[in-house]
C-alpha cells in the first residue's frame, strides 16, 4: 500500500510551523486540526500550516511536502491508532475506540491521495477557507529531471 510520508527539502518548515513534523513521519491531509477555526482564527504560523502543509502522524507537526512511500500494514496500523489517540487527547474524544472509525477514514483518504501516484512523487496541498467549508487541492510534483539530449561526443584518454 501507498502512503503520504513527510520530507524536508529544507529549513523551511521549522522557521514557518509553530511545529514543523520531522522527515519520515507517516502523514495525513490534516484539515480536521482547522475544523474549529474562522477565517479570523487563521494568523501567522497556523495560517500557513491551514494553507499548506500536512499533519505528521508522529510528532502532529506539518510539513509543506510529502513523498509518496510503501507503507505495510502494522505501520499504517499504527497510524491509525496514533490519529485516535491524538484525537482523544488534542480534540476530547470519549475514547480511543470511539476515535478508530475517525481516525481510519483519514487514513484511508491519506491512502488514496497516495494511490494515485508513483513511489517518490512529491505532493502538495493548497487550502482555502469557504462558505461550505474548507476546500482542499493536492498536486503531485514532478522532480526536475535533465533534458533528454544525444550524446555527440565523448572523451577518452590520450593513450588510446
Amino acid at each position: 500500500m501507498l502512503f503520504p510520508r513527510t520530507i524536508r527539502l529544507d529549513a523551511t518548515d521549522a522557521q514557518v510551523f509553530e511545529q514543523a513534523a520531522e522527515p519520515g513521519e507517516w502523514a495525513v491531509s490534516g484539515s480536521f486540526a482547522f475544523a474549529d477555526s474562522g477565517p479570523g482564527d487563521l494568523v501567522g504560523k497556523r495560517r500557513v500550516a491551514f494553507r499548506s502543509a500536512f499533519l505528521g502522524t508522529g510528532s502532529f507537526g506539518w510539513s509543506t511536502f510529502v513523498s509518496v512511500s510503501d507503507i505495510d500494514a502494522a505501520s499504517y496500523e499504527a497510524v491509525v491508532q496514533r490519529l485516535a489517540e491524538h484525537f482523544v487527547a488534542r480534540y476530547g474524544a470519549p475514547s480511543v475506540e470511539a476515535a478508530l472509525p475517525v481516525a481510519r477514514a483519514e487514513a484511508e483518504f491519506a491512502a488514496g491521495l497516495a494511490a494515485e501516484h508513483r513511489v517518490n512523487m512529491l505532493l502538495a496541498v493548497e487550502r482555502e477557507m469557504e462558505e461550505n467549508g474548507v476546500r482542499e487541492r493536492f498536486r503531485a510534483l514532478q522532480p526536475p529531471r535533465p533534458a533528454d539530449h544525444a550524446t555527440i561526443w565523448s572523451l577518452v584518454p590520450d593513450d588510446e
